[in-house]
């Protein structure tokens, strides 16, 4: 979808977190629709290169692979820079990296703990400090991509819906340090989702589900882009996405 000076967020240059799946390659698509320039972060190398070409053939958004492990808080600051230098601006950054291993607390080892708490945490908080600076000159828009685990108990899991609830408590607070300097703080809680999140022995939701039970990456990737184009810049600090049953099965 070519963009012109018209597209919401034209001009604007976008840094994606845990871009080469999911949720984080849809919503590289969905801004890049909407006229923003776009730098991809995650591990994945490869992935990101398929991701970056796919956006360059489909519109006329300019893109940049940065391998990024989020749990390096070098690395993080130099995808941030990479940005900045690329585009001249950091507009929105989209807190997305993130991972969930369904153990008990009885039996969750010490790798499986601190591999959630580096990357769901730490992860996102190594993101927004080093892109405040940047986002505060544009008057941009910081969004985490949280759970509906950071809001209902996930008894499954409590180590991971602490992580989420970890991120709503800093976003809000956030938000209340931030806001006055024109940032915007957004979380974006969805429930299942239907992607590869998981590990195969976790039966992944992509394979749990069949497309239309539950929500799409590409209507988180709507929700996030709703949020970073509003103009004047409202503040949108909250989106829920829940299938329509969710609260069913309470």
């Amino acid at each position: 979808m070519p963009r012109d000076s018209t597209s919401p967020l034209a001009g604007q240059t976008a840094l994606v977190t845990g871009a080469s799946s999911g949720i984080g390659a849809a919503t590289v698509k969905r801004l890049a629709e909407d006229g923003a320039d776009v730098v991809l972060a995650a591990r994945s190398e490869d992935e990101l290169e398929s991701i970056a070409s796919d956006v360059s053939a489909t519109t006329d958004a300019e893109t940049r692979v940065v391998r990024t492990d989020v749990t390096d808080p070098d690395q993080v600051a130099a995808a941030v820079e990479a940005t900045v230098e690329t585009f001249g601006s950091l507009d929105i950054v989209v807190a997305n990296a993130g991972l969930g291993i369904d153990e008990s607390v009885e039996e969750i080892s010490d790798e499986s703990y601190r591999l959630m708490m580096d990357v769901n945490v730490d992860g996102a908080f190594y993101t927004a400090r080093a892109a405040l600076p940047h986002l505060r000159e544009g008057d941009g828009s910081l969004v985490f991509v949280s759970s509906f685990s950071g809001q209902y108990p996930r008894p499954k899991n409590p180590v991971y819906a602490a992580t989420k609830w970890w991120i709503r408590g800093f976003a809000l607070s956030l938000q209340g340090s931030v806001g006055g300097d024109g940032i915007g703080v957004t979380q974006i809680n969805p429930t299942e989702v239907r992607t590869d999140f998981g590990s195969e022995d976790d039966n992944p939701m992509n394979e749990r589900f069949e497309e239309g039970e539950v929500t799409e990456p590409s209507e988180v990737a709507d929700a996030i882009a709703f949020a970073v184009a509003q103009n004047p810049p409202t503040h949108i600090n909250s989106i829920d996405i829940y299938r329509r049953d969710k609260f069913t099965h309470f």
